[in-house]
Order: C-alpha cells, then structure tokens, then sequence
C-alpha cells in the first residue's frame, strides 16, 4: 500500500512511543574505507544519530500475532477512511455550509451552485396628533389609524446554477396578505466590449429612481419620501425584461415592462398596456468614504384602455404611514390617459460619516378626448450623520445601510452604530382641473444600528404647508396641523 503523508505522520508518532527510552548515538563514515566509527576524525562524515533498538522477542505466539494484525487492519482502515473524507471535500461537486449575517448559505466548492434563504421582519408602532379632519364639502370625519403592525413580513430564496444564471423569489406576508415582490431570472455571463451585462427577466423593480431602486432595509427613514407618490404607481416592479451593465464607477439599465405580478384590476382579462425606462448613474469620486453619484431616469408607458393604469386604477395620493390610511393629497381617479412620460434626476455625496442628497421627479399625462393634459412633480433633499462615526456603503449606484464598527454588547462594551438623519420633501398634485393638492413635510430619524442585521428606528414627521387638500379641518382651515410619531424594529438578513 502506499503511503501518505498522513500515514507516515501515525507511524511516526507510534514509533516515537515505541523508543521514546532509547539513547541516540553519532556515528560517523570513512569517506574512502567505508568504515563506520563511533568517534569524529579525519575523513570521516557525520552520518548521523541512531539509536539502539531492542531485539524483538524470539518468538510470538498467536494471540500477539492476531492482536498485532487486528490493530494494524484497524488503523489501515481509518487512514483510507481519512482520505476517503478528504477526497469527497474537496470535490468540486461537494457542498460548504455557512450560517452568518446573510442566512443560511449553501455553496459548491467550484462556486458553480450556491442557494441562500433571506427574510426580512419590519414591525411598527404610529401615532398621530391633531389629526380631527373632515372630507372638503361633507361632515364625513376623517382620522389617521394609530397603532401596530408587521409592515414588511418576508422570506426570499436566492441562487446561482452553474455559475451564470441567477434567480431570486422573494414573498411577503404582511397584511394578513401574500404579495408576490421580485421573481426573476437573471443571466451575467456577458462581456460586450469589456463590458459586463446582466439581462433580468420576470417580476423587478423598474429601472427609475435610486430611492424606489434601494431596499426598504436601507432606508434612513421609515417610509420612502413623499415623491414616491408619483412613482410607486408607474415604476415599481413590474414583469419586464431588463438589460443592464453595473460596473464600479458607472451603471447603465433599459427595461422594458408590462403589468405587475400582483395586478389591481376590475378585468383580470384585459390586456396590458406597456413601459420602457432607463435610469444611468455616474460617480465621478468613488473612494471608501468619498462619493458623489449623480443620475438620471426617464419612462414611457402606454396604457391599455383596461391596464393597471386606466380609469379606475390611475391616482396619486399621499398615505401619512402605511397604517394610518389618511390621505392628505389626492388626485381620485384620473380618466383618459394616451401616455405618461416621465423624467427624474438625482445627485449625492457621501464624505465620512455625513450624506446629503436629493431626487427630482416630473411626470406628464397625455390625455386623449380632448381632455386637458396634466403635469405634477415632486422632490426632496435629505442628510444625515452617523454620530460614531461609520459610513454608508456605495455600490453600483445605491447607497446601502449603516453597519456598525463595533456591535452592541453589554458584555464587550459595543454600542453599535447611531445615525440622525432629517429630510425635506414637496409633492404638486394640482394641474389643470384636478387639484390634488400641494403639500410639503418634514421628517427627523434617530437610528440605531446595533448589529449588522437588526436596527430600531424613530421617526418624527410634521406637515409644514398644504393647500388645496381633500381634507380640512373641523372649523374648515387646513390640515397642516399634523404630527406623526412611528418607530421600527427591523430584523433583515
């Protein structure tokens, strides 16, 4: 049999146990007689230490003998068990197990093969004061719901089959309710002039504004801001076919898409209308702790006369919190829509521990009949600093969370990572003969990063100006009297 390393290694070891009594002795050889003497002199080389081995008995008799093969059959078999185990780990087909702050993970050595199982828990708490309003025109009384809910309940399952093709199914359970986010299918195995391309297709996210592209698990604040009124009912996910090539500095996607996996339709027969957008980034400092990213985005959607985007579905309005269901701006059901063209703009710098930034956000409806064209656009800008001292992360034209330097940790002294952050934000919903409403707001975070995959959250937000609103208050002024109070505690992984 031949032996390995970790044989000769047993052997040694057993040997060494055997003549551990032993004294060693130098002998030295004649370089020309070829004699072997016990002392140094002329022309003689050292050959070495030996040592005296005691003569094995005259003879066994076969209890020794069977016991003597009984142990080395015993040992022959756990070294070829031994590399048995060491071959099929190192198979390129063999399977690693991991368990950290992203889930649990499976991967094949060759990293051909790779599934993770994610999940995400946000649960909240709201309130809200001098919120005693009534519908304009009616003593109907309206008021913000106030207390808890699991706002986001989620698992996810990702993967990667021979090394090229990516999926990922992501399910949420909130609201009593299953809602189908993302499933795709993605391929990167491109290179198109040195470039890397990703085609997606399936339920994604549409290629429009870094706020709407970003995970609500990076969020500094709560809720995403009140500009999303104009987008979160044109641009979000959607089942379409993305192109896209991410690279360090700059990221370029075009999508194309039709309706959403979970349609809002009274005719679940009607046929789709269709949307192109595009969304490029550009960083022109991208360091560590240094970024400036800039971006733009534009969509085209053409409606079918029964799409997600019709007469009964089209509105934009403005949700206080995802629980309170009071809607301060509303534009109802707009009718007769040819197109919606939209652009949106975008720029950031990170330094440090500090971000400030912004989005911009236009949107045109093109409206058959005769009926009057509409424009509505909306903003905000925002900043925040991380008090202890950490960064954002950047990648590929999103900014991700906080994680901490040092986790929190009674034991060990960690206090994890704090953040304030506070933001501005204007939405116009009035145009033409639908009068929405126009409304500004402000909001002030305290986040607490204690770890890398759990964060509590606390969020103050104060109406500043409104005109215009569906809503007044009781003696008929207007509602900009309004605060809202709401935390989180969020687990993500």
């Amino acid at each position: 049999m031949k032996l390995s390393k970790l044989t000769l290694a047993i052997a040694t070891v057993l040997g060494a146990g055997a003549t551990s009594g032993a004294v060693a002795m130098d002998l030295y050889v004649d370089t020309q007689t070829k004699q072997i003497f016990a002392e140094p002199g002329r022309g003689r080389e050292l050959m070495g230490a030996f040592e005296k081995v005691q003569s094995a008995p005259e003879k066994l008799d076969r209890a020794e003998i069977k016991a003597i093969r009984e142990d080395l059959a015993l040992k022959d078999n756990a070294i070829k068990a031994l590399e048995e185990h060491a071959a099929v780990d190192s198979a390129p087909d063999s399977v690693n197990l991991k368990l950290d702050k992203k889930g649990i993970q499976f991967e094949t050595k060759d990293k051909n093969f790779k599934f993770r199982l994610g999940g995400r828990i946000h649960a909240d708490a709201s309130y809200s004061g001098d919120d005693n309003f009534v519908k304009r025109g009616t003593n109907t009384h309206v008021e913000a719901n106030d207390g808890t809910e699991i706002r986001r309940g989620r698992m996810e399952f990702l993967g990667t089959f021979y090394n090229d093709w990516n999926f990922k199914s992501q399910v949420d359970f909130a609201d009593n309710n299953v809602t189908v986010k993302d499933m795709f299918v993605q391929y990167d195995g491109l290179n198109v002039a040195d470039l890397p391309l990703a085609i997606t297709f399936g339920q994604q996210k549409q290629a429009f504004s870094r706020e709407l592209q970003e995970s609500s698990n990076d969020l500094m604040f709560t809720e995403r801001s009140l500009m999303d009124v104009l987008n979160a009912p044109t641009v979000d996910r959607a089942i379409g076919l993305n192109i896209a090539s991410l690279n360090k500095n700059w990221t370029g996607q075009v999508g194309i898409y039709g309706d959403t996996i979970n349609p809002n339709k009274e005719n679940n027969r009607a046929d789709e209308g269709w949307a192109i957008n595009s969304r490029w980034t550009y960083a022109p400092i991208n360091e560590k702790t240094k970024v400036i990213h800039l971006g733009v985005a534009g969509n085209y959607k053409a409606p079918d006369a029964k799409d997600q985007v019709n007469d009964s579905d089209l509105k934009y309005s403005y949700e206080t919190s995802h629980m309170s269901n009071l809607k301060l701006i509303d534009t109802g059901h707009i009718a007769n829509i040819n197109n919606i063209k939209m652009v949106g703009l975008e720029a950031n710098g990170l330094y440090g521990p500090f971000t400030v930034g912004g989005e911009y956000t236009h949107t045109w409806l093109d409206r058959k009949d005769n009926a009057n064209n509409l424009e509505f656009d909306g903003w905000y800008g925002e900043a925040s600093w991380t008090i202890t001292g950490e960064s954002r992360k950047y990648k590929k034209g999103k900014f991700y969370k906080v994680e901490p330097n040092k986790n929190f940790s009674l034991k060990n002294g960690g206090w994890g990572a704090w953040e304030v952050a506070t933001r501005y934000a204007e939405a116009d919903l009035n145009s033409g003969a639908v009068n929405g409403g126009q409304m500004s707001n402000l909001t002030v975070a305290l986040n607490w990063y204690v770890n890398n995959n759990i964060r509590f959250m606390a969020d103050y937000n104060k109406v500043l100006d409104i005109s215009q609103s569906p809503l007044t208050t009781v003696s008929g002024g207007k509602p900009d009297s309004l605060d809202m109070f709401m935390v989180r505690g969020q687990l993500s992984f």
